[in-house]
Protein backbone atom coordinates (compact mmCIF):
# COMPACT_ATOMS: atom_id res chain seq x y z
CA UNK A 1 0.00 0.00 0.00
CA UNK A 2 1.23 3.31 -1.16
CA UNK A 3 0.25 7.27 -0.35
CA UNK A 4 1.96 7.99 -3.41
CA UNK A 5 -0.05 9.04 -6.22
CA UNK A 6 -1.03 6.74 -8.63
CA UNK A 7 -4.57 5.63 -10.49
CA UNK A 8 -6.68 2.80 -8.74
CA UNK A 9 -8.05 0.04 -10.97
CA UNK A 10 -11.53 1.25 -11.16
CA UNK A 11 -10.37 5.34 -10.98
CA UNK A 12 -11.70 7.59 -13.86
CA UNK A 13 -8.76 9.97 -15.20
CA UNK A 14 -10.01 13.32 -15.68
CA UNK A 15 -8.28 15.85 -17.45
CA UNK A 16 -7.98 18.51 -14.43
CA UNK A 17 -9.01 18.03 -11.09
CA UNK A 18 -7.89 19.73 -7.95
CA UNK A 19 -6.61 17.79 -4.96
CA UNK A 20 -9.82 18.45 -3.20
CA UNK A 21 -11.94 16.99 -5.64
CA UNK A 22 -9.86 14.08 -6.40
CA UNK A 23 -10.80 13.11 -2.82
CA UNK A 24 -13.90 13.37 -3.11
CA UNK A 25 -13.97 11.21 -5.81
CA UNK A 26 -12.03 8.58 -4.03
CA UNK A 27 -14.47 8.75 -1.03
CA UNK A 28 -17.40 8.05 -3.69
CA UNK A 29 -15.19 5.35 -5.35
CA UNK A 30 -14.61 3.37 -1.63
CA UNK A 31 -18.42 3.37 -1.39
CA UNK A 32 -18.73 2.05 -4.73
CA UNK A 33 -15.85 -1.03 -4.55
CA UNK A 34 -15.80 -1.73 -0.34
CA UNK A 35 -13.28 -4.83 -1.44
CA UNK A 36 -10.43 -2.34 -2.03
CA UNK A 37 -11.89 0.63 0.21
CA UNK A 38 -8.81 0.57 2.08
CA UNK A 39 -6.31 1.18 -0.41
CA UNK A 40 -8.70 3.73 -1.62
CA UNK A 41 -9.36 5.49 1.00
CA UNK A 42 -5.58 5.96 2.10
CA UNK A 43 -5.37 7.52 -1.79
CA UNK A 44 -8.11 9.90 -0.71
CA UNK A 45 -6.53 11.09 2.92
CA UNK A 46 -3.05 11.58 0.73
CA UNK A 47 -5.01 13.85 -1.46
CA UNK A 48 -6.32 15.92 1.23
CA UNK A 49 -3.64 16.17 2.89
CA UNK A 50 -1.87 17.55 -0.90
CA UNK A 51 -4.95 19.97 -0.47
CA UNK A 52 -3.93 20.85 2.90
CA UNK A 53 -7.48 19.83 4.23
CA UNK A 54 -5.45 17.93 6.86
CA UNK A 55 -8.85 17.66 9.35
CA UNK A 56 -10.27 15.60 6.36
CA UNK A 57 -7.17 13.62 6.02
CA UNK A 58 -6.66 12.93 9.57
CA UNK A 59 -10.74 11.88 10.21
CA UNK A 60 -9.86 9.19 7.02
CA UNK A 61 -7.06 7.43 8.73
CA UNK A 62 -8.87 7.65 12.05
CA UNK A 63 -11.72 6.16 10.36
CA UNK A 64 -9.46 3.39 9.18
CA UNK A 65 -7.64 2.34 12.15
CA UNK A 66 -11.38 1.85 13.70
CA UNK A 67 -12.29 -0.18 11.63
CA UNK A 68 -9.49 -2.96 11.69
CA UNK A 69 -7.03 -1.92 8.53
CA UNK A 70 -4.66 -5.03 7.31
CA UNK A 71 -1.68 -2.29 8.11
CA UNK A 72 -2.43 -0.72 11.00
CA UNK A 73 1.17 0.74 11.34
CA UNK A 74 1.56 1.93 8.09
CA UNK A 75 -2.09 4.21 8.37
CA UNK A 76 -0.38 5.21 11.78
CA UNK A 77 2.86 6.52 9.97
CA UNK A 78 0.65 7.55 7.28
CA UNK A 79 -1.46 10.04 9.86
CA UNK A 80 1.85 10.89 11.92
CA UNK A 81 3.24 12.24 9.04
CA UNK A 82 -0.12 14.61 8.77
CA UNK A 83 -0.02 16.02 11.87
CA UNK A 84 3.47 17.09 11.42
CA UNK A 85 2.12 18.84 7.96
CA UNK A 86 -0.54 20.55 9.92
CA UNK A 87 2.04 21.57 12.27
CA UNK A 88 0.60 19.69 15.17
CA UNK A 89 3.76 18.67 16.45
CA UNK A 90 3.15 17.47 19.90
CA UNK A 91 0.67 15.64 18.92
CA UNK A 92 2.63 13.79 15.89
CA UNK A 93 5.68 12.77 18.46
CA UNK A 94 3.31 11.73 21.29
CA UNK A 95 1.85 9.35 18.52
CA UNK A 96 5.51 8.56 16.99
CA UNK A 97 6.40 7.49 20.39
CA UNK A 98 3.18 5.03 20.41
CA UNK A 99 3.76 3.70 17.64
CA UNK A 100 7.67 3.22 18.35
CA UNK A 101 7.16 0.96 21.07
CA UNK A 102 4.49 -1.58 19.05
CA UNK A 103 7.64 -2.34 16.98
CA UNK A 104 6.53 -2.03 13.66
CA UNK A 105 7.36 -4.82 11.29
CA UNK A 106 6.86 -3.30 7.95
CA UNK A 107 10.07 -1.16 7.18
CA UNK A 108 7.66 1.24 5.42
CA UNK A 109 6.17 2.45 8.55
CA UNK A 110 9.73 3.14 9.92
CA UNK A 111 10.69 4.96 6.44
CA UNK A 112 7.62 6.84 6.55
CA UNK A 113 7.76 8.65 9.62
CA UNK A 114 11.74 9.04 9.87
CA UNK A 115 11.09 10.95 6.03
CA UNK A 116 8.55 13.14 7.91
CA UNK A 117 11.07 14.28 10.49
CA UNK A 118 13.79 14.61 8.19
CA UNK A 119 10.87 16.92 5.92
CA UNK A 120 10.41 18.75 9.22
CA UNK A 121 13.98 19.78 10.06
CA UNK A 122 14.18 17.02 12.75
CA UNK A 123 17.49 15.43 12.10
CA UNK A 124 19.13 13.82 14.91
CA UNK A 125 15.44 12.15 15.50
CA UNK A 126 15.00 10.94 11.58
CA UNK A 127 18.91 9.61 12.21
CA UNK A 128 17.45 7.66 15.25
CA UNK A 129 14.19 6.11 13.59
CA UNK A 130 16.30 4.99 10.62
CA UNK A 131 18.89 3.21 13.15
CA UNK A 132 15.80 1.71 15.60
CA UNK A 133 13.83 0.69 12.31
CA UNK A 134 16.96 -1.14 10.63
CA UNK A 135 18.14 -2.67 13.77
CA UNK A 136 14.75 -4.06 14.91
CA UNK A 137 14.26 -5.68 11.38
CA UNK A 138 17.71 -6.66 10.57
CA UNK A 139 18.17 -7.98 14.47
CA UNK A 140 20.68 -6.34 16.67
CA UNK A 141 22.73 -9.56 16.36
CA UNK A 142 22.80 -10.05 12.81
CA UNK A 143 25.84 -8.65 10.80
CA UNK A 144 25.56 -5.40 8.94
CA UNK A 145 26.02 -7.19 5.21
CA UNK A 146 24.09 -6.86 2.08
CA UNK A 147 23.66 -10.34 2.61
CA UNK A 148 21.79 -10.18 5.77
CA UNK A 149 19.01 -7.70 4.05
CA UNK A 150 18.59 -9.78 1.16
CA UNK A 151 17.44 -12.33 3.43
CA UNK A 152 14.77 -10.19 4.86
CA UNK A 153 11.07 -9.88 4.24
CA UNK A 154 11.63 -7.21 2.76
CA UNK A 155 15.26 -5.97 1.60
CA UNK A 156 13.98 -3.06 -0.60
CA UNK A 157 12.34 -1.84 2.54
CA UNK A 158 15.25 -2.21 5.03
CA UNK A 159 17.50 -0.88 1.73
CA UNK A 160 15.78 2.65 1.60
CA UNK A 161 15.90 2.41 5.66
CA UNK A 162 19.58 2.28 5.44
CA UNK A 163 20.15 4.73 2.68
CA UNK A 164 17.65 7.01 4.21
CA UNK A 165 19.59 6.95 7.48
CA UNK A 166 23.16 7.40 5.55
CA UNK A 167 21.52 10.64 3.66
CA UNK A 168 20.56 12.33 7.02
CA UNK A 169 23.97 11.56 8.97
CA UNK A 170 25.97 12.77 5.87
CA UNK A 171 23.74 16.31 6.64
CA UNK A 172 24.74 16.24 9.93
CA UNK A 173 28.25 15.49 9.23
CA UNK A 174 28.62 12.36 11.09
CA UNK A 175 31.38 9.99 10.48
CA UNK A 176 30.87 6.53 9.13
CA UNK A 177 29.95 3.59 10.63
CA UNK A 178 28.86 -0.22 9.78
CA UNK A 179 25.26 0.80 8.42
CA UNK A 180 26.70 3.78 6.72
CA UNK A 181 29.02 1.25 5.11
CA UNK A 182 26.36 -1.01 4.16
CA UNK A 183 24.37 1.48 2.63
CA UNK A 184 27.34 2.25 -0.28
CA UNK A 185 27.39 -1.62 -0.52
CA UNK A 186 23.85 -1.24 -1.39
CA UNK A 187 23.73 1.68 -3.27
CA UNK A 188 26.84 0.00 -5.65
CA UNK A 189 24.71 -2.90 -6.58
CA UNK A 190 21.58 -1.00 -7.51
CA UNK A 191 20.50 -1.16 -11.22
CA UNK A 192 22.46 1.90 -13.10
CA UNK A 193 19.07 3.69 -13.45
CA UNK A 194 18.68 3.73 -9.46
CA UNK A 195 22.47 4.79 -8.74
CA UNK A 196 22.77 7.91 -10.99
CA UNK A 197 26.24 9.23 -11.02
CA UNK A 198 28.92 9.05 -8.29
CA UNK A 199 29.14 7.28 -5.15
CA UNK A 200 26.72 7.66 -2.55
CA UNK A 201 28.39 10.31 -0.73
CA UNK A 202 28.62 12.47 -3.71
CA UNK A 203 24.51 12.02 -4.12
CA UNK A 204 24.26 12.95 -0.01
CA UNK A 205 26.60 15.46 -0.17
CA UNK A 206 24.85 18.48 2.00
CA UNK A 207 25.32 21.41 -0.46
CA UNK A 208 24.01 18.95 -3.17
CA UNK A 209 20.42 18.09 -1.05
CA UNK A 210 20.45 22.05 -0.05
CA UNK A 211 20.20 23.00 -3.31
CA UNK A 212 17.93 20.15 -4.53
CA UNK A 213 15.45 21.74 -1.60
CA UNK A 214 16.02 25.25 -2.62
CA UNK A 215 13.80 25.48 -5.83
CA UNK A 216 16.46 27.68 -7.22
CA UNK A 217 16.83 26.21 -10.88
CA UNK A 218 20.35 28.21 -10.89
CA UNK A 219 21.35 26.52 -8.22
CA UNK A 220 20.62 23.41 -8.74
CA UNK A 221 22.22 23.47 -12.35
CA UNK A 222 25.73 24.70 -10.41
CA UNK A 223 25.03 21.55 -7.90
CA UNK A 224 24.83 19.17 -10.89
CA UNK A 225 27.55 20.75 -12.79
CA UNK A 226 29.61 20.39 -9.53
CA UNK A 227 28.68 16.74 -9.21
CA UNK A 228 29.51 16.10 -12.56
CA UNK A 229 32.81 17.60 -12.81
CA UNK A 230 33.77 15.88 -9.42
CA UNK A 231 32.77 12.47 -10.82
CA UNK A 232 35.17 13.67 -13.97
CA UNK A 233 38.02 14.57 -11.66
CA UNK A 234 37.93 11.01 -9.69
CA UNK A 235 37.38 9.07 -12.95
CA UNK A 236 40.86 11.10 -14.38
CA UNK A 237 42.42 10.77 -11.20
CA UNK A 238 41.80 6.90 -11.91
CA UNK A 239 43.67 6.18 -14.74
CA UNK A 240 47.06 8.59 -13.77
CA UNK A 241 49.56 6.68 -12.78
CA UNK A 242 49.46 5.58 -9.07
CA UNK A 243 51.52 8.47 -6.92
CA UNK A 244 53.00 7.73 -3.83
CA UNK A 245 52.76 10.88 -1.64
CA UNK A 246 54.43 12.45 1.81
CA UNK A 247 51.87 14.44 3.51
CA UNK A 248 53.14 17.63 4.33
CA UNK A 249 52.20 20.59 6.53
CA UNK A 250 52.80 24.39 6.06
CA UNK A 251 53.34 25.93 8.80
CA UNK A 252 50.44 27.45 10.05
CA UNK A 253 48.94 24.28 9.44
CA UNK A 254 51.55 22.03 11.44
CA UNK A 255 51.00 24.76 14.35
CA UNK A 256 46.88 23.86 14.48
CA UNK A 257 47.58 19.84 13.51
CA UNK A 258 49.45 19.87 16.84
CA UNK A 259 47.38 22.12 19.49
CA UNK A 260 44.50 19.69 17.97
CA UNK A 261 46.05 16.60 18.67
CA UNK A 262 49.16 17.07 20.73
CA UNK A 263 50.35 13.23 20.00
CA UNK A 264 50.88 13.76 16.23
CA UNK A 265 54.29 15.18 17.77
CA UNK A 266 55.73 11.52 18.13
CA UNK A 267 55.57 11.05 14.52
CA UNK A 268 56.22 14.74 13.28
CA UNK A 269 57.92 16.26 15.96
CA UNK A 270 57.51 19.39 17.75
CA UNK A 271 59.18 21.77 15.75
CA UNK A 272 58.33 22.31 12.10
CA UNK A 273 61.62 22.28 10.48
CA UNK A 274 62.45 18.58 11.83
CA UNK A 275 59.07 18.28 10.06
CA UNK A 276 60.08 19.67 7.06
CA UNK A 277 63.32 17.09 7.68
CA UNK A 278 61.63 13.97 8.05
CA UNK A 279 59.13 14.67 4.37
CA UNK A 280 62.31 14.63 2.66
CA UNK A 281 64.12 12.05 4.44
CA UNK A 282 61.00 9.81 4.11
CA UNK A 283 60.86 10.59 -0.28
CA UNK A 284 64.59 10.11 -0.49
CA UNK A 285 64.55 6.17 0.76
CA UNK A 286 61.30 5.41 -0.78
CA UNK A 287 63.65 6.73 -3.96
CA UNK A 288 66.18 4.92 -2.83
CA UNK A 289 64.33 1.34 -2.86
CA UNK A 290 62.90 2.14 -6.31
CA UNK A 291 59.54 3.71 -5.58
CA UNK A 292 57.97 5.52 -8.60
CA UNK A 293 55.69 8.83 -9.04
CA UNK A 294 56.89 10.20 -5.77
CA UNK A 295 55.04 12.69 -4.50
CA UNK A 296 53.78 15.68 -1.63
CA UNK A 297 50.29 16.22 -0.52
CA UNK A 298 49.92 19.68 1.14
CA UNK A 299 47.49 18.96 4.39
CA UNK A 300 45.04 21.31 5.75
CA UNK A 301 43.72 20.61 9.10
CA UNK A 302 39.90 21.70 8.17
CA UNK A 303 40.20 19.32 5.05
CA UNK A 304 41.71 16.49 7.50
CA UNK A 305 38.94 16.84 10.03
CA UNK A 306 36.27 16.78 7.33
CA UNK A 307 38.09 13.54 5.34
CA UNK A 308 38.42 11.72 8.50
CA UNK A 309 34.78 12.40 10.39
CA UNK A 310 33.19 11.22 7.06
CA UNK A 311 34.96 8.38 6.42
CA UNK A 312 34.87 7.31 10.28
CA UNK A 313 38.32 7.57 10.65
CA UNK A 314 41.17 8.09 13.66
CA UNK A 315 43.17 11.13 13.18
CA UNK A 316 45.71 9.86 14.94
CA UNK A 317 46.60 6.51 12.59
CA UNK A 318 49.39 6.73 10.60
CA UNK A 319 46.88 4.89 8.14
CA UNK A 320 44.72 7.63 8.28
CA UNK A 321 47.42 10.08 7.29
CA UNK A 322 48.81 7.77 4.37
CA UNK A 323 44.85 7.21 3.12
CA UNK A 324 44.10 11.35 3.07
CA UNK A 325 47.76 12.23 1.07
CA UNK A 326 46.65 9.05 -1.36
CA UNK A 327 42.98 11.10 -1.62
CA UNK A 328 44.97 14.67 -1.84
CA UNK A 329 46.64 13.00 -4.66
CA UNK A 330 43.82 12.00 -6.29
CA UNK A 331 41.65 15.40 -5.98
CA UNK A 332 44.95 16.56 -7.75
CA UNK A 333 46.20 18.79 -5.03
CA UNK A 334 50.21 16.85 -5.05
CA UNK A 335 53.05 18.26 -6.53
CA UNK A 336 55.76 15.50 -7.89
CA UNK A 337 58.64 15.43 -6.09
CA UNK A 338 61.62 15.91 -6.37
CA UNK A 339 61.17 19.13 -7.90
CA UNK A 340 63.38 20.75 -10.73
CA UNK A 341 67.13 21.37 -8.77
CA UNK A 342 66.29 25.31 -9.52
CA UNK A 343 62.74 25.50 -9.23
CA UNK A 344 60.92 26.65 -5.64
CA UNK A 345 61.47 24.49 -3.18
CA UNK A 346 58.69 22.31 -2.13
CA UNK A 347 58.78 23.05 1.32
CA UNK A 348 57.36 26.84 0.77
CA UNK A 349 60.83 29.11 1.91
CA UNK A 350 61.11 30.70 -1.24
CA UNK A 351 64.58 29.30 -1.99
CA UNK A 352 66.18 26.75 -4.78
CA UNK A 353 65.29 23.48 -3.95
CA UNK A 354 68.79 22.53 -4.96
CA UNK A 355 70.10 25.29 -2.01
CA UNK A 356 66.86 24.21 0.72
CA UNK A 357 65.82 20.40 1.05
CA UNK A 358 67.75 19.12 -2.37
CA UNK A 359 70.80 20.28 -1.05
CA UNK A 360 73.45 17.12 -0.07
CA UNK A 361 74.02 19.34 3.46
CA UNK A 362 70.18 18.25 4.24
CA UNK A 363 70.90 14.31 3.56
Amino acid sequence: MSRKRRQTPHQPAPAERTYATQAEELEALAREYPEDREEILVEAAGSWNDAEEYDRALALYQQLLDTRCEQPHLIEAYRISTLWDAGRTEEAREAAGVLRRQHPTDPDAWNFVAEALESAGELHDAADWFTAGTTHLLGPATPATRTAVEHTADPDGIEMLVIGRHQVRRRLGQPHDDLDNLADELHEHRPALLRGPGALDDLHNPDHLRAAESGDPELLLASIENLTAEVAARKAALSRPRMTCALFWPETEFTQLLGQWPTLGNDYGTEHHDHIHRVEEILRRLSDEGEPHLGIAQGDVADFAVFTREEGLTPQDGGTRAEYAADLAARGRAQTWPPPRNSPCWCGSSRKYKKCCGSPATA
